[in-house]
């Protein structure tokens, strides 16, 4: 079986498999191709990669072409699918929400395609669990992006000049990113506190040492993907009024709210902003899918009467090194799951429950019900 392993853009740091990892591949019977430069970005060269027992390829049309499996991190451009081979499987990030025109190329090429960010949260799926893999070290880069960034430092300091009070941080959305940007802001000294819609996640916040702010917004509760669920109106206008007189107080604001295949909801309005002390600064972590701060700039960092407001996107990438080996890990976790021994080839099993939620197309078609079109709907009616 042929695994190809293309370059990502040039934009992205991080690579979707490393050397460990293919060696893995390599000893399981697959046969792994890398396009040259693949590590560069991070240090790891081409030749490490042959160690590993890979082949390298400059052509990449040719690489993609004779991949039986092709491998990547960012999801492909639309451009690029007409080059696979049919009936071959793509795994990567996809954006299936968004990407109606690369899931139609998908099945028009009959490219089987499975998306990272549909793996199941499930037990048995959470060695495959890209996206809380990579939301992890978003979390972790957010706090030290944000301690930089600030003229104070975050512990309490006892000295003989007088003692430094801790910086105070205030952490919105405790799944995966905020869970691990509160534990980075304990670790650093920083006095923390949480705000999460769902009830469930009050434990996880006091485990860690924060303080948990509870609002009465009623009625709320989590996706099967473990996303809180959209807010109505009337709930964000509670939530926003008590999280304002804690950004008022904050050193350090952390966003991570975001609903899952949907846009952002904004929780940091203007007016909490202007109610914030002047050198303080909030970073916006939901930026990728439209921001939880108003007035956020994608790919910027701002300042609004002496707040910064970081926008920074891709956050994972500010880790690289790390954001690799654990999305690497991923996907040959995914692999191996699936690997039969004695053909030593990957079997895509249709009625398991993982490949369920992540597979998109498969023979021609779009297979996932999320991401049928409705057209299709109908005529099996």
């Amino acid at each position: 079986m042929n695994i190809s392993i293309p370059k990502e853009e040039k934009d992205e740091l991080r690579v979707s498999m490393i050397p460990q990892n293919v060696e893995k591949l390599v000893k399981k019977g697959a046969k792994v191709t890398v396009e040259a430069g693949l590590g560069s970005s991070i240090g790891i060269s081409d030749d490490e990669y042959k160690k590993a027992g890979a082949s390298v390829e400059k052509n990449k049309k040719l690489l993609l072409s004779k991949a039986d499996i092709v491998l990547k991190l960012r999801k492909p451009a639309v451009k690029e699918i007409a080059l696979l081979k049919k009936g071959s499987l793509i795994v990567s990030y996809l954006d299936p929400f968004n990407e109606g025109k690369l899931l139609a190329a998908l099945a028009k090429q009959n490219i089987s395609a499975a998306a990272m960010e549909m793996i199941p949260r499930s037990t048995r799926a959470q060695k495959m669990d890209a996206l809380s893999s990579q939301a992890s070290l978003a979390g972790y880069a957010a706090v030290i992006l944000a301690a930089g960034s600030i003229q104070k430092i975050f512990p309490m300091m006892m000295t003989p000049a007088g003692t430094i009070q801790p910086a105070r941080v205030f952490v919105i959305g405790a799944g995966v990113a905020g869970l691990q940007a509160i534990a980075t802001a304990k670790r650093l000294g920083a006095r923390v506190d949480a705000f999460d819609t769902r009830p469930v996640a009050k434990n996880d916040v006091l485990s860690l040492g924060a303080k948990f702010v509870e609002v009465d917004l009623g009625e709320t509760g989590q996706t099967a993907q473990g996303y809180a669920k959209a807010l109505t109106e009337e709930q964000l206008k509670k939530q926003r009024e008590v999280m304002k007189q804690y950004c008022a107080q904050a050193d350090v604001v952390i966003t991570t709210a975001q609903v899952f295949g949907r846009k952002a909801p904004v929780i940091v309005t203007k007016e909490m902003i202007d109610a914030m002390k002047p050198g303080s600064v909030v970073v916006d972590l939901a930026i990728d899918t439209g921001g939880n701060v108003e007035g956020a700039v994608a790919g910027k960092t701002i300042e609004k009467k002496g707040v910064k407001i970081i926008g920074i996107t891709n956050m994972p990438m500010k880790a690289a090194l790390n954001a690799s080996a654990m999305y690497s890990n991923n996907l040959t976790n995914f692999l191996e799951e699936f690997w039969n021994k004695e053909s030593k080839k990957f079997e895509l099993k249709l009625d398991d429950e993982i490949i369920k939620s992540c597979l998109i197309t498969h023979k021609g078609q779009i297979v996932h019900p999320t991401f049928i079109p409705v057209e299709n709907v109908k005529e099996k009616k």
